[in-house]
């Protein structure tokens, strides 16, 4: 939308009392009187948003305006109600309280939050936090995050946790529209979103089904990036690193600028590395614990491009833009291996082909179009629309000695989104928004480890999301209600598998989601949020339909249509009973100090989740399952023997998960801050059975001094044992993870630009992580300095 800079003068007012609009004027300032510039008033339900000037005042229009929000860097925000003023012919004079916590908006969602304003936990990572934290892939970019960890399958390949939930539980957005990449299925495969050019992350922890839909029932990430421009006023940002510890380099850059009333955004990155030192030999050593020196994550190596370019009408009161991006990708994929050979290959080839690397090369076109109109029509208060178009291909290649590539698997998808937000002026006190959303995904996968069958998904979704203020209480209430269809072809992946009816090829569900949260602000600096939230889950396509090799993560799986019986002859597949969706009971408990030197957020929460889809190990390998199907022979035997893999069938349970987050904040003085968190969390089936790869407790804090024109912060994670095990588990160690950086800011440059060293894992520490599949193949990074310039305009 389009910002306003406005002088509280007489032309302003003129202009609005020309137009028959009341002017409201007023100032901004510190407790202590002084004025506050850059402070942006945001008219709530209007669609418009004014800047403080140098003197702390400004101008609004108060016709049919009631609400405002007023935000500053280092402030807590402001919630001022019209209609509780004494006086209005009067200038308003709004004081801002000091706040340790940084407190950002929110832009993914259709009502106006904030981390200190919604019901629901939020964290939001933006500015100069987001540039320091940035890494190659999301999952490490927020890996320290609380409430947040990371799938890590080497550094080319990680998705986020939120609370011990990933992959198909856990949305992953780019403006509020979904990534469109097969990420959600395997954790090698790379989340199709870049951080280096984004200008906020928004992470909602815990059930989002209201605004994202049943994908989103362990939480969301959203990334947002200007590609759809909502101004024109110029704008950049660029960073060019260096980082040791895999020889990576990286460019990335961004502008957006306009006339008149078009605005334009281009932005695009490069990043090339090595493969990755690492303290210890890759794979684990259970027997000489003491091993050190220089070692290399093989096949970790990648490099990587993408850019943007979009382009948006300004309106009044609103903008439509579009934008086109594009992304590739080629990196090997560490700790990969094929069990396969190629019916034509001699045996001095398939010799080749087993020592040969893994690639993994990926290409996405993306096309959003986003809009944002305010209206004056009754109870409409405005229309936002947000659709989006994804091409996605992957490719996984062997690679072998002689440089050759082959294709081994392809997974391409095209993702289509439509979502149309219906602005609710505020009526009997409540505000809102009313939602409509069709998607529609098509999922294809071919080759050797097509364990996917083909299938194509369809969404239609109407959700109603309400909330009003009444004194010291903000009121929340929603609700969605869904239709999910998956319709799926048969496999022919050559096992003996059952023959598939077409009425278990085609599942419906029909997800019906409630959500009731309060904030109560018993104290000006404190408040006390609750939420409470119903959400169902349809199942995805590989939960449902897989049957086949994933070898990414060393098992044979199989969906829960399946199931696995027992005769005279031995086990074999055959089909199982009707998928339930996932139902889960969700509730949250936040204590938030958000004005003051200290300021903390204490959040507890537990989620009981019925019919848990989860992957079980049903202790038979594939030679077990086939032997009776295949020819009998000793060379039949050491074949299987070679490639076997163990069989994982999906099934359902009960399961609860409950822990506790906490966040202090601290301004020591104007230079020093410090900041301590932690979490912890608890998984288990029904039976007490531990879920699987689940987080292990963390403490960590954080330290920031700034002087002039340096800065420099110091971060400490230590990470606890995790000996709470799934079958067939093994104990995580524990560890410690030191980083620092020092950065200064460069005079006599015309906009904000410092140099900046980044050290990761001082200490060298062998780091394995509990939620990674490659835990015992594939250690964290070593010790790595990163140096390099960025700035902004």
């Amino acid at each position: 939308m389009k910002k306003c800079y406005l002088l509280p003068g007489l032309l302003t007012a003129c202009c609005l009392l020309a137009n028959d609009v009341i002017a409201l004027t007023g100032v901004v300032v510190t407790s202590q009187g002084k004025a506050i510039a850059g402070a942006k008033i945001t008219l709530v339900g209007e669609g418009l948003e004014v800047v403080s000037d140098d003197l702390g005042q400004f101008t609004v229009p108060q016709e049919r305006v009631d609400e405002l929000h007023v935000a500053a860097p280092g402030f807590s925000h402001q919630v001022i109600h019209l209609h509780e003023q004494d006086d209005l012919s009067e200038p308003l004079t709004i004081t801002m309280q000091v706040s340790a916590i940084e407190q950002v908006d929110v832009i993914g969602l259709p009502l106006h939050a904030s981390t200190m304003e919604s019901a629901q936990p939020i964290s939001v990572i933006s500015g100069e936090e987001l540039r320091s934290k940035q890494a190659s892939t999301l999952g490490e970019t927020l890996a320290n995050e609380v409430g947040v960890n990371t799938s890590y399958f080497g550094p080319v390949a990680s998705s986020p946790i939120i609370r011990g939930l990933d992959g198909p539980r856990v949305l992953i957005t780019q403006n509020g529209l979904d990534v469109g990449d097969v990420s959600r299925i395997g954790p090698d495969h790379v989340v199709s979103t870049e951080a280096s050019t984004a200008k906020q992350i928004e992470i909602l922890r815990g059930p989002a089904t209201l605004f994202f839909g049943s994908g989103a029932i362990g939480g969301v990430v959203n990334v947002v990036d200007d590609r759809v421009p909502s101004d024109n006023q110029f704008k950049g940002a660029y960073t060019l690193s260096h980082n040791t510890v895999a020889n990576q380099n990286d460019v990335s850059a961004a502008i957006t600028s306009g006339v008149v009333d078009l605005a334009i955004h281009a932005d695009g990155f490069w990043r090339e590395n090595d493969d990755y030192r690492i303290p210890v030999p890759a794979e684990r050593d259970h027997e000489n614990e003491q091993v050190t020196g220089e070692h290399t994550l093989e096949n970790s190596a990648g490099d990587s491009y993408g850019g943007n370019l979009g382009a948006s009408w300004l309106l009044d009161k609103g903008y439509v833009g579009l934008s086109f991006g594009t992304l590739d990708k080629l990196n090997g994929v560490p700790g990969h291996h094929h069990g396969e050979e190629h019916d034509d290959a001699n045996a001095e080839e398939a010799e080749h082909v087993e020592e040969g690397r893994v690639l993994s090369e990926l290409s996405q076109d993306r096309w959003q179009l986003i809009s944002e109109i305010a209206l004056d029509a009754g109870w409409l208060a405005g229309i936002n629309t947000r659709a989006g178009y994804t091409d996605y291909r992957h490719t996984e290649l062997h690679e072998l000695d002689t440089g050759a590539r082959i294709p081994e698997t392809e997974f391409s998808s095209t993702t289509q989104q439509l979502r149309i937000d219906l602005l609710q002026r505020e009526l009997g006190g409540w505000r809102g928004a009313t939602s409509l959303e069709f998607a529609e995904d098509e999922l294809d996968v071919q080759g050797e480890e097509a364990f996917t069958p083909y299938t194509e998904t369809q969404r239609y979704a109407l959700a109603i999301m309400e909330e009003k203020h009444a004194g010291s209480l903000l009121w929340q209430l929603g609700a969605r209600v869904e239709h999910v269809s998956l319709d799926a072809v048969a496999s022919e992946n050559g096992d003996a598998l059952p023959a598939v009816e077409k009425a278990q090829l085609q599942q419906q569900f029909t997800p019906v989601s409630l959500s009731f949260g309060t904030v109560w602000d018993f104290h000006p600096s404190y408040n006390l949020g609750i939420s409470l939230t119903h959400a169902e889950r349809a199942a995805s396509a590989g939960e449902l339909f897989a049957a086949g090799p994933h070898t990414a993560t060393g098992t044979y799986e199989l969906g829960a249509i399946y199931a696995i019986a027992e005769d005279e002859e031995g086990p074999h597949i055959t089909l199982g009973t009707a998928p339930q969706m996932e139902r889960s009971a969700n509730i949250d408990l936040s204590l938030r100090k958000h004005q003051g030197t200290v300021g903390f957020v204490l959040n507890a929460f537990y989620n009981n989740i019925n019919n848990y889809y989860y992957l079980a190990n049903t202790g038979l390998d594939t030679h077990e399952l086939f032997s009776h199907e295949e020819p009998a022979g000793a060379e039949a035997e050491a074949e299987h023997e070679a490639h076997d893999l163990p069989v994982y069938l999906y099934q359902q349970n009960d399961a609860a998960l409950y822990g506790l987050e906490a966040e202090v904040f601290w301004q020591i003085s104007s230079n020093w801050k410090a900041r301590f968190w932690g979490d912890a969390l608890r998984a288990r089936l029904r039976d007490g059975t531990h879920l699987p790869r689940m987080p292990a407790h963390r403490l960590a804090t954080q330290w920031l001094y700034q002087y002039s024109s340096w800065s420099f912060d110091l971060n400490a994670v230590h990470t606890f044992e995790q000996n709470e095990l799934a079958p067939l588990e093994t104990p995580s160690d524990a560890y410690t993870l030191v980083d620092a950086q020092l950065s200064y800011s460069l005079p006599g440059v015309k906009h904000r630009a410092s140099v900046f060293l980044k050290g990761e894992n001082l200490t060298n520490e062998e780091a394995r992580l509990h939620t990674s599949f490659l835990k015992d193949l594939a250690p964290i990074p070593g010790r790595g300095f990163r140096i390099g310039i960025r700035g902004e305009w």
